[in-house]
């Protein structure tokens, strides 16, 4: 009796190492992600190429074999571009276990979100939103972003300020989170070198009509406009700045606006524009031209600027479970708290004091490529000038 039981067990052994490793993997614990982006609402059409970017990376890992062996699975939640209906699908998604959460665009919803995440059991990665409130005071262990914050893009401007022509400056910015920060960053930044900000001017998300706007703007007769509005609202702005001749008159420089759906939106009103650009086909590393190559292939086209920063952020989510050999949130955030991780945009570190990856940035102009405009970088910043990580925030 004895032997028989040693050789069913001798077998069972030789059985399981007869077995693909793909065929053991199918035992593994899946890799849950909930999507939540804007489908409808402000965000709809950037919405549409995060989730584009994500679900490519999502499939390009599945394709491979998945990650640590296991297969990914993705659920979708609309946030509608407002903080409760985001907090709320993504509360949603994480207790049906689809808690690798990824997507928000607008920085109102991810700081709706963030707060939650150890009470859901969550972890979440912020792909698109630049406040600086969420690498600041509201920073949490299970919280990552990928993108550039305000502060970066600051820094860069710091950079780039004294080549701005011109001494007089006016600012027009979205009423929100992001738009405020960046309003008094730009501010702050072009003072510094001794130059003035005339006007300051806010609108409210949904905004349809700005020519009373710009026309405080051409009344301040200023050497350039700063401006932060997203989305769709951006493209308002644009399509009526032009008509009502303050573009391309008054230069206007972009803070995230100079994303393609933009400047497809737009006509040829944004030719020559100048602005910050988180992301762009034109880096030059073998990573981002594999991504560019293959999302070429499946859509016979380059990807934008929002696709690739989306496609960026979920690959460093698969890669925290990937070191982790882990879907687990908890694991994750252990496994990617100050990691190096090979990117899109070059070898990178998550920062460990605040979970923010410490990112190259760019400056870029939309010109005419092959006879369609599209943003082009003019400028590459290391990751070197990312200042230090916020004393506010407390892990």
């Amino acid at each position: 009796m004895q032997y028989k039981k040693i050789y069913q067990l001798l077998a069972s052994a030789a059985l399981v190492t007869a077995l693909p490793l793909s065929a053991l993997a199918q035992g593994k614990e899946p890799v849950k992600v909930g999507l939540v982006s804007s489908k409808t609402g402000v965000w709809a059409e950037m919405g549409e190429e995060v989730i584009r970017g994500i679900r490519f990376a999502i499939d390009e890992a599945n394709t491979k074999g998945g990650v640590d062996g296991r297969k990914i699975e993705v659920a979708e939640g609309d946030d509608e571009g407002n903080p409760d209906t985001g907090r709320r699908a993504a509360e949603k998604l994480a207790r049906d276990g689809y808690n690798l959460l990824i997507g928000p665009i607008g920085s109102a919803v991810s700081l709706a979100i963030v707060p939650n995440l150890e009470r859901w059991d969550a972890a979440y990665f912020a792909t698109i939103s630049k406040t600086d409130k969420l690498t600041g005071e509201t920073c949490k262990f299970r919280s990552f972003r990928t993108v550039q914050s305000d502060t970066i893009d600051i820094a860069m401007i710091n950079e780039w300020a004294p080549n701005i022509k011109g001494n007089n400056f006016a600012i027009i910015a979205a009423d929100y989170a992001w738009g405020r920060d960046s309003a008094a960053s730009f501010k702050k930044a072009v003072e510094a070198k001794g130059k003035t900000v005339a006007t300051v001017l806010f609108s409210p998300l949904g905004t349809k009509d700005y020519s009373p706007y710009i026309a405080q703007l051409k009344a301040a007769n200023v050497d350039g406009v700063w401006a932060a509005i997203p989305a769709r609202d951006g493209i308002n702005f644009m399509k009526q700045a032009g008509e009502f001749g303050l573009m391309p008159k008054t230069p206007v420089i972009g803070h995230a606006m100079l994303s393609d759906f933009m400047v497809g939106a737009t006509g040829k009103i944004q030719e020559g524009m100048a602005g910050t650009l988180g992301y762009g086909v034109d880096i030059d590393n073998p990573r981002n031209k594999a991504f560019v190559s293959g999302f070429r292939s499946k859509f016979n086209r380059a990807p934008t600027e929002t696709e690739g920063l989306a496609y960026h952020g979920a690959t460093v989510m698969l890669e925290g479970v990937r070191l982790a050999k882990s879907p687990k949130p908890e694991d994750v955030s252990k496994a990617l708290h100050g990691a190096q991780i090979e990117t899109i945009m070059g070898s990178l570190t998550l920062r460990a004091a605040d979970h923010q990856l410490v990112v190259p940035n760019f400056m870029a102009r939309v010109k005419s490529v092959d006879g369609k405009l599209r943003p082009v970088v003019d400028q590459t910043y290391s990751p070197a000038i990312v200042p230090s990580a916020s004393p506010l925030c407390k892990m």
